[in-house]
């Protein structure tokens, strides 16, 4: 018996050890393209064609933060950049929870094929609206200014189902219904009672749509027609050298200086959805 014990405790272990292997391998190769856009931005460009290549850091970050600032107003882009991403995150949370919440919680006529009908609009590719989106704004007269980034953004398909679903499990019916004999009407039952809950769901689609807000590069190149007034994706994309080379080192410190709103908000938000689950276990 001592010895099937033995041989279970080791073959255990053994799995364990193989399984924590694989993970912190998967862990390096995952980490290595970030590792390397670091090493990038701190050699020149022949230095990053060089062979063999070099894996450690080198001395010409500052001089390539420099050439960045000459080349780009950069920070005149990404105030852009956060004030669109920003403003879209807050209106999709706000409408794409209030439509989810009435989605998953309440019975009115034509629930079904509404819902169904977002689930196509939910299926039919954004470079299919870029035409009659880019009509639309010109109609409004918004093209070239950052409305036309914004309100289209304001809500999308994904965010009402992802919160649809997360809501018709999180929030108990009885809870709704105590709210009820409270009088509590249906803003403050939305309010008080299902955003409290659904703050994980609410973490998550905030990171994921100001990583896809931040990220956006198509739309921004087609509506905003001043040169002076583009996003960060934008201005990082006309990133030039002299005589029509690429400074690959100058690129990759714009890039590396462009994850770090991305990295913030991840932070923020991921903090947010462990300490609410954290909560949500505890009770």
């Amino acid at each position: 018996m001592r010895g099937t014990r033995t041989g279970r405790i080791r073959g255990t272990r053994g799995r364990g050890i193989a399984l924590h292997a694989v993970l912190v391998l998967g862990l390096l190769l995952s980490a290595f393209p970030f590792y390397w856009a670091v090493i990038m931005s701190t050699h020149t460009s022949s230095e990053i064609f060089s062979f063999p290549p070099k894996l450690l850091p080198g001395s010409h970050f500052p001089e390539n933060v420099r050439h960045l600032f000459a080349a780009v107003d950069f920070f005149g882009s990404m105030l852009n950049s956060l004030l669109v991403a920003g403003s879209v995150t807050v209106l999709v949370l706000f409408f794409d929870s209030l439509a989810a919440f009435v989605f998953a919680k309440f019975a009115f006529p034509g629930r079904r094929p509404l819902f169904a009908l977002l689930m196509l609009i939910f299926m039919v590719p954004a470079q299919l609206a870029a035409i009659p989106q880019f009509v639309i704004m010109a109609k409004l007269g918004w093209i070239g200014s950052m409305t036309s980034l914004v309100v289209p953004a304001s809500a999308n398909a994904f965010g009402i189902f992802w919160m649809r679903q997360y809501m018709r499990g999180a929030i108990p019916d009885e809870l709704l219904d105590a709210s009820r004999i409270d009088g509590a009407h249906f803003l403050r039952q939305y309010w008080h009672v299902a955003l409290p809950v659904v703050r994980p769901g609410l973490a998550f689609l905030g990171i994921f749509t100001f990583m896809s807000q931040w990220n956006d590069y198509a739309w921004p190149l087609i509506a905003l027609t001043n040169p002076d007034n583009v996003t960060l994706q934008v201005a990082l994309s006309q990133l030039n050298g002299t005589h029509g080379t690429t400074d690959y080192g100058m690129v990759m410190t714009g890039a590396l200086l462009a994850l770090v709103p991305l990295l913030t908000v991840f932070a923020i938000g991921a903090r947010q959805i462990i300490g609410d689950l954290a909560k949500g276990a505890i009770r």
